[in-house]
């Protein structure tokens, strides 16, 4: 499949070291070390390693602190590996590869609204069609790897227990859909981390048992763009 989002001009570098979450500093190519913004606060497990290949994108806008952005690092767990950094991008990817009809599972919609109120959230998205029920879709960034499995979460986060617990209160009147954005095409199957979040494990599990839909999509990252692969294989707690 081609592109579905191209990357501006983007600069490579070395990671040299990460910081106080959002700063991260990077040898470019030039031999200059700049230091670039981090739009990733959670820790990044297994993927924050210093001394590998990153790619940063710049901003010449005077308001900004930091002009330089760091966008992917490449990793060895299984082939090398491009790995998408930047946590602003996903949803603008989904909002993209929704309105390109790129998810057959999710029927025929043909409005998309994004971050919509319900219950004390907002949703990312939601579907509406003459021919379906709403749905009620929401976004998680997924990067943490166990061989090729794909697992979300990589710590605790209420946040997501608050959107399972949610998501399952709007069934069965509106479909629920949790999509799990795989920010890295190495990995073939995915879980919910369980190990690193064990009540949002439990949680995951009963929400499907009440009729929760799981889409993992995997996406191919490159310094060009960034591809959609198809869905991973769901499989149970790791």
């Amino acid at each position: 499949m081609s592109l579905i989002y191209e990357y501006p001009q983007l600069h490579p570098g070395i990671l040299v070291k990460r910081y106080k979450r959002f700063f991260a500093d990077i040898e470019l190519a030039t031999g200059e070390v700049v230091t670039a913004h981090c739009p990733n606060t959670g820790p990044m497990t297994g993927i924050c390693q210093i001394g590998n290949p990153v790619y940063v994108s710049y901003n010449n806008d005077p308001k900004r602190k930091l002009r330089y952005t760091w966008e992917m690092i490449q990793v060895t767990d299984n082939e090398p590996t491009w790995v998408g950094v930047n946590t602003a991008l996903p949803n603008r990817l989904i909002k993209i590869a929704l309105q390109k009809q790129l998810f057959p599972e999710l029927g025929d919609y043909q409005d998309i609204r994004p971050e919509v109120a319900y219950g004390s959230s907002r949703v990312d998205f939601l579907l509406t069609g003459e021919k379906t029920r709403p749905i009620y879709l929401e976004v998680k960034n997924t990067t943490w790897v166990k061989g090729r499995l794909a697992l979300f979460p990589d710590t605790v986060t209420t946040r997501g227990q608050k959107h399972l617990r949610e998501l399952a209160a709007l069934l069965p009147e509106a479909r629920a859909v949790m999509l799990y954005l795989i920010n890295r095409a190495d990995c073939t199957e995915f879980a919910p981390g369980t190990s690193a979040d064990p009540v949002y494990g439990k949680l995951f599990n009963e929400a499907i048992a009440l009729g929760l839909e799981v889409l993992p999509c995997r996406f191919a990252v490159s310094p060009q763009g960034i591809r959609y692969l198809g869905l991973a294989s769901l499989r149970g707690s790791e």
